[in-house]
């Protein structure tokens, strides 16, 4: 399947309808000034895992590059651009993590730290129905997230159990593979 394609059927399957890219942005000024404090919750969440304290501090400078990239990708969750570009964008990522040995297992429970801290400044900052509107688009929009880069973890083991049995290598392999065809 297609990225865009996939994004199409992750916005049915997820009910993410234009109310909600409508609600998406206007949250953009409440939540991307929380991007820098919520990069650090998640980067100090992962790094507290043996095997992702290795992943990340193994490249000099590699935190401090995922703390920027981190907040451009936060700021986009606000944006209201789900397209064809976002969706390669997503599953890009997603090969990324794959190539340097980041597993859903790692990535999905780090992304509830991205949602507990959103939401608890949702509810902090809206009140109301703009609050119940506003959960319920995040909600949407961070479904989406995950299974676009899971579905790219997912496509990069396949790939790879092509060249190798190993599953790790066949993970990497293939997300480098991928990432190549891109």
């Amino acid at each position: 399947m297609n990225p865009e394609e996939l994004l199409r059927t992750l916005i049915r399957r997820t009910g993410l309808k234009p109310e909600h890219i409508k609600a998406l942005r206007s949250l953009e000024p409440i939540a991307a000034p929380m991007a820098p404090e919520i990069a650090l919750a998640f980067y100090d969440y992962l790094g507290r895992d043996p095997e992702m304290h290795k992943i990340l501090w193994s490249v000099p400078g590699r935190v401090e590059r995922l703390y920027q990239s981190f907040a451009v990708w936060y700021r986009e969750l606000f944006s209201g651009q789900y397209d064809a570009q976002y969706a390669q964008g997503r599953i890009r990522i997603g090969l990324v993590h794959a190539r340097v040995g980041v597993r859903p297992s790692h990535f999905i429970p780090a992304v509830g730290i991205v949602q507990e801290l959103t939401l608890e400044h949702f509810r902090n900052a809206l009140r109301g129905a703009e609050m119940l509107a506003a959960i319920s688009a995040f909600e949407k929009v961070m479904a989406v997230e995950i299974a676009l880069m899971q579905e790219s973890y997912f496509n990069a083991l396949w790939e790879g159990l092509k060249l190798t049995q190993n599953e790790q290598e066949a993970l990497k392999e293939g997300a480098r593979a991928l990432l190549e065809q891109a």
